[in-house]
């Protein structure tokens, strides 16, 4: 694939880089370094996504701090976790098509890590890392918050109330009389690592479907994805489109029936 120049970023975001190496650095995954034996002097974006988790848990915590005088720490933490969690960050990187400029190795391209919410989260980080490194904390603010303020009134309703699941029996008790079940469907890789695929029906028809490192995140996206095609609010959702086509449940648009 054709990676395009990391500058157009720059221009579509309206954000500035004095040092351009840094805006590259934050697209050089690992693997292309282990392919490339670390050509042109590159290095990988692994400690600028170490620097941007902190820099955006600050800038966000700060915001939530200033927004939301009324809540107490724990209400604080719930959101601000709803707000940088993988699934959150992947999608703003996904908004920002960050995938697009990744330096990726032959393998890890192959095997979908453009697509990967995990890398797309680092990637997300390492830019906002970044950009704290060359233009300092304001920079960071006003990016971050221009994206961000949208995440925040999409899942203010939701980050304090019930999880995927929890909404899900709640919807398949009320509408169809039943609860929902789930099943594995798959596992697979080593112990240490292994990845599981849950999927849940209800009145025996499949709705949702995902995949995760525990049963419980499998089977909280797989209800996510449920809630989404079922036309309920589900901001936890992220798609994954392979996996769902595999299993005969091409995402819909929200609020049609499955």
């Amino acid at each position: 694939m054709s990676v395009p120049d990391p500058k157009r970023l720059e221009v579509s975001q309206d954000i500035h880089f004095d040092d351009k190496t840094l805006l590259q650095r934050a697209f050089v995954h690992r693997s292309f370094l282990n392919e490339s034996g670390g050509a042109d002097g590159l290095q990988d974006n692994e400690r600028l996504e170490f620097l941007g988790d902190s820099i955006l848990s600050f800038v966000v915590s700060e915001e939530l701090y200033r927004r939301f005088p009324q809540y107490q720490e724990g209400d604080l933490t719930s959101l601000r976790a709803a707000l940088v969690r993988r699934e959150a960050l992947a999608r703003l990187a996904n908004q920002l098509q960050l995938g697009n400029y990744l330096l990726l190795g032959h393998g890890e391209e192959e095997s979908g890590g453009r697509r990967r919410p995990a890398t797309l989260c680092a990637t997300f980080e390492a830019l906002v890392g970044a950009l704290y490194v060359d233009q300092g904390i304001d920079a960071v603010r006003s990016f971050v918050l221009r994206l961000v303020g949208a995440e925040l009134d999409r899942i203010q309703r939701f980050a304090l109330e019930k999880d995927p699941k929890s909404r899900l029996q709640e919807f398949g008790q009320s509408t169809f009389n039943v609860t929902p079940r789930y099943k594995m469907v798959e596992n697979h890789g080593p112990d240490h690592a292994k990845t599981f695929v849950m999927q849940v029906t209800i009145a025996q028809k499949p709705y949702g479907v995902a995949a995760g490192h525990s049963k419980q995140e499998a089977t909280q996206q797989a209800a996510a994805m449920a809630l989404y095609r079922l036309g309920a609010t589900a901001p936890e959702y992220v798609p994954n489109p392979a996996l769902e086509a595999k299993y005969g449940l091409t995402a819909l648009e929200n609020g049609e029936n499955g």
